[in-house]
């Protein structure tokens, strides 16, 4: 036993056990705390600047070398070629400045003040009508003839109130041609065309609104205008369909009455 044990030292075989996780942990701690032991034991050195040192010892402040420039010739790599300045006696490669190729920014600025003029509104024109187009209504131009001349020369809101009378069957639309006689004063033939009635209601609302802002006041319809539109065909073209164009116009009944005395 002897003998193998010399034969291995000899040989220089390590003939101890391997450690174990846990051995090898605690190793490592400990040798870790140690060596924070150690550096916290070393004196730090305090950094001092010797150009500091000399300043205060002489009294005397050293003046600032001139900076050498590198020769860049001998710091460009090999296949580069070195551009020549002008100051090396080549001929100037680089752009005009700003002020070389345009004006200074003051004079810029000087021109766009210049240029800038006070807008001026243009006067509002204040409208003396109000104005309604429908176009292509699906009713009877016949129909709508007659109640344009229904609602002439009337007051918006009296013309809506007689249309609604009409839907209701109160009061019938005067019409000529072969048409059955209706009661009331000055009435002879007559009809009450519901579905026109009820398209010229929108159509006078729509006026209303058009002369509340055109702010006139007391507006009377002054011109109805039924014409006959372009009237599609039906289903295989058996049918044409009813399509009608209709204008309103309505001005201050005042201005009217003027207009009429001139």
């Amino acid at each position: 036993m002897i003998k193998h044990l010399q034969l291995d030292y000899k040989m220089g075989i390590n003939t101890e056990k391997p450690m174990t996780k846990q051995e090898s942990k605690k190793q490592g701690v400990v040798g870790a705390i140690k060596q924070k032991i150690d550096l916290a034991k070393v004196p730090v050195e305090k950094k001092t600047d010797e150009k500091k040192d000399k300043q205060l010892t002489t009294g005397k402040v050293s003046e600032p070398k001139d900076e050498v420039k590198p020769d860049y010739k001998n710091l460009a790599p090999k296949g580069v070629h070195h551009r020549v300045g002008p100051e090396e006696g080549g001929a100037s490669t680089s752009s005009p400045s700003r002020s070389e190729r345009s004006p200074s920014v003051k004079e810029d600025i000087n021109i766009e003040d210049k240029k800038k003029k006070p807008i001026q509104k243009k006067p509002v024109v204040k409208k003396t009508e109000a104005v309604v187009n429908a176009r292509s209504l699906p009713i009877s131009t016949k129909y709508s003839m007659a109640i344009c001349r229904f609602i002439k020369n009337k007051k918006i809101g009296k013309a809506i109130v007689d249309l609604g009378q009409v839907i209701t069957k109160k009061k019938a639309v005067p019409m000529k041609g072969e048409i059955p006689h209706k009661k009331g004063r000055g009435m002879m033939s007559g009809r009450y065309p519901k579905k026109a009635s009820e398209h010229f209601i929108e159509i006078l609302k729509s006026l209303q609104a058009n002369a509340n802002a055109n702010e006139i006041e007391n507006p009377r319809i002054v011109e109805a205008v039924a014409n006959l539109a372009s009237r599609p065909y039906g289903r295989f073209g058996r049918i044409r369909k009813k399509r009608t164009h209709v204008k309103l116009v309505a001005k201050n009944k005042l201005n009217k009455e003027k207009e009429n005395r001139k």
